[in-house]
């Protein structure tokens, strides 16, 4: 899976730009009682949009992903902003080599793209394992709502003139799953369209699941809350953030 995200790496920031990175800044600043100096593993961190914008608060980051293609785009965007992240290749569940940090986060459902309960479990443990005493996750989820229902309402399409797309979806083969076809179309300079396919499996979990495997891992729930307000996750939330302490 390590080229996974291979072309998609290179259109990934164009089709995040609705994605409220900076108030995610704002809720690990506020978990992390002040971000600046604290040492933060951002696991599953893509193409390092947050890991940067975290740096520039004044973060000690380390960015963790499975993707070669991602995590060379995170490579060249700090660089190119004179930024001090550190990056490894590795799996969330397979975690290793850590300690003693401050933060860590899982932003943007990138841990909805394990699919076994146990590898859940398995990285909640390492996380733990990587945090200082004291230290804090933060990580959002789909909820079951968006996989049984909103997601079942494909397929969906996109277009901004250099990029297009057709996502098809149907139930994957786990409870809360689904399973995703993406067809895209990327403009050339001579206007001419380069497809690429993508195919995503998500699964998620009912919340009290994930209490369940964050205690399991030895961690406090300090907060639940959905859909980036600061509120209760009800019936038709889509995202759910928890933050639990070490």
């Amino acid at each position: 899976m390590s080229n996974a995200y291979s072309e998609f790496a290179f259109v990934y920031d164009e089709l995040m730009t609705d994605v409220p990175y900076d108030t995610y800044v704002e809720l690990l600043d506020m978990a992390a009682s002040g971000i600046s100096g604290k040492r933060v593993l951002d696991i599953g961190c893509g193409t390092g949009l947050l890991s940067a914008k975290l740096a520039k608060q004044g973060a000690d980051v380390t960015g963790i992903d499975l993707s070669t293609a991602m995590l060379e785009v995170a490579e060249q965007r700090v660089k190119a902003l004179s930024l001090p992240v550190k990056f490894n290749q590795q799996a969330m569940q397979q975690l290793e080599g850590f300690k003693e940090f401050d933060v860590a986060v899982i932003a943007i459902d990138s841990l909805n793209y394990l699919s076994e309960r146990q590898d859940v479990v398995a990285t909640f443990h390492r996380i733990y394992s990587a945090l200082a005493i004291g230290g804090v996750l933060v990580f959002d989820v789909h909820s079951t709502f968006k996989t049984d229902v909103i997601f079942q309402e494909g397929p969906f399409t996109f277009d901004n003139d250099r990029i297009a797309y057709i996502w098809e979806t149907e139930e994957g083969e786990e409870q809360h799953s689904v399973y995703s076809e993406l067809a895209f179309f990327v403009k050339n300079d001579s206007g001419t369209y380069r497809r690429f396919d993508e195919v995503h499996t998500q699964r998620t979990f009912p919340v009290s699941d994930y209490v369940d495997m964050l205690m399991e891992a030895g961690f406090s729930i300090e907060r639940i809350f959905a859909d980036w307000e600061d509120e209760a996750p009800h019936e038709e939330s889509e995202r759910i953030f928890f933050q639990a302490r070490k």
